[in-house]
């Protein structure tokens, strides 16, 4: 009798990767669907706090909106002077620093002016910097010894144990992941800020990829992507829980924290970041002056900006078409470009109608922002939220953006703020001859609308308060209580 053939053997490596093909179609495509459907319990709860006669309160770590709505008495001196650990992976030290170092400087320096002692634990900088002068309104930088610019959190945790023996630290802020989960594992005085989590990352991929052309051979990047990001969700997912408090720069992020990442309610906190509202204000002339010095003629029907780095996931492929679409139609649009990267040699190709300015510090933005009429943010990134948004509103002006749930959520939360779009070229040429057939006198008003609401909410004074709140909430669950 003939034996029984033997049954063939899985292959191991197979198995795996058509598993994490599987889940990886299942995350991306099911749960943001079903966070997109679940945004109206946001619409709720925000509209809660801001709509109703009475106004709200309670336990502050129950609240699903935004803190910044909320009103903490910014005239008055803290009631407790608080001693604040910050680890940052970067400080900024150039004058062009990235959205990250900068919210940072802003959110630590407005505390350090409130007169809590802060000490900011980071990489060393690129280039050799002179001793600060001692001043009570600065943050205390320790930079960590080795290779500048690069990150080492052990060295970063030793100098603070270090400081930490001399006198305790009340609280402990790391922003995303500089510290890692085990080091961060029980200590329930930390506060962890997310940028940015895998699982929007994901979605930027999926976004990237679609602006390819047909007959392109897809990335070797997002292909791989196909077998690396689903496993570091999964991640995710398990060791955020061992960061204690969770601190979400957008609504959507919080509702992403709190149902797929399943961190407990009152352990995430939606805090969404402020720029500083001395730096950026609506100045008339200073726009002007800035259109004449770089030679938009006065003419001009339509004056759209955009900032940032010039780089494929923000949008730049997408923007490039449009443009190149309505300038053809309209002659009297303009489009000024501020940023440096790899599509910065195509904008200057595209003619006169295209201004290329290179890379702004923040006191050059100024009049870029007071000479434009449209803010046109076209990132392929769900994920986090641009400062730039802020920067344009904060300066009066309307913005036209991609239509995620984090700009849609948190940013323009009415029409009258500007244009949203899906992203891709079609839905962006649409939007931008809206914006010209407008015309400047309705853009103006509808800066002014922005102006307005940012000031209720984007501005570095709403921000600091907001996390010097939550701090004493750390150190004392008095403060807790919101009434």
């Amino acid at each position: 009798m003939a034996a029984a053939a033997k049954p063939k053997k899985a292959n191991p490596v197979n198995l795996r990767s058509n598993l994490a093909i599987t889940l990886f179609f299942i995350v991306v495509f099911t749960i943001p669907a079903l966070l997109l459907l679940h945004t109206p319990s946001n619409y709720i709860s925000t509209n809660l706090c801001s709509n109703s006669d009475k106004p709200w309160s309670g336990d502050l770590r129950r609240a699903q909106f935004s803190w910044n709505k909320l009103s903490f008495h910014a005239g008055a001196p803290p009631p407790h002077t608080l001693r604040i650990a910050v680890f940052s992976r970067k400080w900024p030290t150039s004058s062009t620093p990235g959205g990250m170092e900068r919210h940072a400087h802003t959110l630590h320096t407005a505390l350090s002016r409130r007169g809590h002692d802060v000490h900011i634990f980071t990489s060393p900088p690129a280039v050799p910097l002179p001793s600060p002068a001692a001043a009570s309104s600065s943050p205390v930088i320790h930079f960590h010894e080795g290779e500048p610019e690069k990150w080492r959190y052990n060295k970063a945790w030793e100098q603070y144990e270090e400081e930490n023996r001399k006198n305790k630290f009340d609280v402990i802020h790391s922003e995303s992941v500089a510290l890692p989960f085990w080091l961060a594992r029980g200590l329930e005085n930390l506060a962890v800020s997310w940028h940015g989590i895998a699982l929007e990352s994901v979605q930027s991929s999926i976004y990237q990829d679609l602006t390819r052309k047909s007959g392109e051979i897809m990335s070797p990047a997002f292909n791989q992507s196909l077998q690396v990001m689903i496993p570091k969700v999964l991640d995710e997912i398990r060791f955020f829980s061992h960061y204690h408090h969770h601190v979400a720069i957008s609504d959507s992020c919080g509702e992403m924290l709190r149902d797929v990442y399943q961190i407990p309610l009152k352990r995430v906190h939606v805090i969404v970041n402020g720029v500083d509202e001395n730096d950026f204000k609506q100045n008339l002339k200073l726009g002007h002056d800035f259109r004449a010095k770089i030679g938009i003629p006065p003419n001009a029907t339509l004056v759209l900006g955009v900032a940032g780095r010039l780089v494929k996931d923000k949008g730049h492929p997408l923007l490039y078409v449009a443009f190149s679409m309505l300038k053809k139609k309209n002659s009297g649009a303009y489009l000024i470009v501020a940023g440096a990267g790899p599509w910065m040699q195509r904008y200057k190709e595209m003619g006169n109608q295209v201004i290329v300015l290179g890379s702004m510090n923040p006191s050059e933005l100024r009049g870029f922002y007071n000479a434009i009429d449209v803010f046109v943010n076209p990132t392929l990134r769900p994920q986090g939220l641009d400062l730039t948004l802020m920067e344009a509103m904060m300066s009066g002006k309307p913005v036209m953006a991609s239509r995620f749930p984090s700009i849609k959520g948190t940013i323009v939360v009415d029409d009258e703020y500007g244009f949203m779009f899906s992203p891709n070229v079609d839905s962006l040429y649409e939007a931008l001859e809206e914006a010209a057939t407008e015309g400047a006198e309705r853009l103006a008003e509808r800066g002014r609308a922005c102006r307005e609401y940012a000031s209720s909410m984007f501005t570095a004074r709403k921000m600091a308060m907001a996390y010097e709140r939550l701090f004493l909430c750390i150190k004392n669950e008095t403060f807790c209580i919101y009434s």
